[in-house]
């Protein structure tokens, strides 16, 4: 489901105007602009379904960001499996995603939390030799 879809099921339109609006968002149009000036082309969204607009297509490049970092990372860590991978790209919040990834982050965490007492343990011999 494309972004345009998405966002038009959510305000009972047309994906047409919705895509429209996205195309005048992207191409530098402001909210106020596109919904005075451009309501031929984005199908007679008023000022608050385009700001709507605006707005939801900002959070979900951000969640689809989100999730090709997170991707990464796991498969990085070598802990992707086919039913994670499946869960973090049919993830719909960042909150959902964000509750995939954590226990992912605990083995980094971890793994520092080890080095601590080297780092000590150094530091000690450090300002021994002082």
């Amino acid at each position: 489901m494309t972004y345009a879809e998405r966002i038009a099921s959510q305000l009972n339109v047309k994906a047409t105007q919705v895509a429209a609006a996205i195309q005048l968002l992207d191409e530098g149009n402001t909210v106020p602009f596109i919904a005075r000036y451009r309501k031929e082309m984005a199908g007679t969204l008023d000022n608050e379904q385009v700001r709507i607009v605006a707005d939801e297509v900002i959070r979900l490049r951000a969640i689809d960001v989100r999730r090709a970092t997170i991707l990464a990372s796991i498969e990085e860590q070598g802990k992707m499996t086919d039913e994670l991978r499946a869960a973090i790209n049919t993830a719909e919040t960042m909150t959902a995603l964000e509750d995939l990834y954590a226990p992912k982050l605990w083995t980094r965490f971890l793994l520092a939390w080890r080095a601590i007492p080297y780092a000590v343990w150094l530091l000690t011999a450090l300002l021994r030799c002082w």
